[in-house]
């Protein structure tokens, strides 16, 4: 059962994709609730894209899957935190692991 969340005025709410085992933080997409409905009943993390206007599941075109292991939300109901078995190469459509691989420098 999906708990009453706070989606933003576009209907979505971010995920926070992170490793299980690790905890590294592989990525952050958003999800409505089809595709949060979606994620459940697949296994898979599927999200929505803003820019294409449509559902995308991780992996069907890198073949780099996320199993759900976990679905957690924050305090305020308007956060995801999803924790996953990412196989393949990476998480990040530029190939590496994680989408966080850059950093400020002070």
């Amino acid at each position: 059962m999906i708990p009453e969340l706070k989606y933003n005025e576009q209907g979505l709410i971010p995920a926070i994709i992170q490793d299980e085992k690790s905890g590294e933080v592989l990525m952050m997409a958003y999800m409505n609730k089809s595709s949060l409905e979606k994620t459940i009943e697949g296994g898979k993390t599927c999200f929505w894209s803003r820019s294409r206007q449509q559902f995308w599941t991780k992996g069907d075109t890198s073949g780099n899957v996320q199993l759900v292991k976990e679905i957690l939300y924050d305090c305020d109901e308007d956060t995801l935190l999803i924790k996953v078995d990412q196989t393949g190469t990476g998480a990040c459509h530029t190939g590496n692991r994680t989408c966080f691989f850059r950093k400020i420098e002070s």
